[in-house]
């Protein structure tokens, strides 16, 4: 299944045991921690929701980094390029769906 230099015949890389244990790891962390805090309700709601989104952003980099093996050697730049073009398309949706909404409430409320 493997070539002598550790690389499937696809040639992409596969990680370690270690590895894998790190990103299960580090992926149950930030789980965890935006569920204590929440559970907890020891901190306000903005600085909630500003943790959970900071924990989602390092749960993204995690998986990217040691479960999808994306780094910048020049055999991931396409992997790196279409993952920044999905990335501006989830931004276009999400602001474009915000924004929409909102002129929409504005909108149907102007008689009121």
């Amino acid at each position: 299944m493997f070539t002598d230099n550790g690389h499937s015949p696809g040639g992409a890389a596969h990680g370690s045991l270690p590895e894998y244990l790190l990103g299960l790891s580090l992926s149950v962390i930030l789980t965890a921690i935006p569920f204590a805090v929440v559970m907890s309700g020891a901190l306000g709601e903005t600085l909630s929701i500003v943790l959970i989104l900071l924990c989602a952003i390092g749960q993204v980099m995690v998986q990217l980094i040691f479960f999808l093996h994306m780094n910048t050697s020049s055999a991931q730049i396409w992997n790196s390029v279409s993952g920044v073009f999905v990335l501006l398309l989830v931004i276009i949706l999400i602001v474009g769906s915000l924004w929409i909404m909102q002129h929409l409430n504005h909108n149907m409320l102007m008689g009121h």
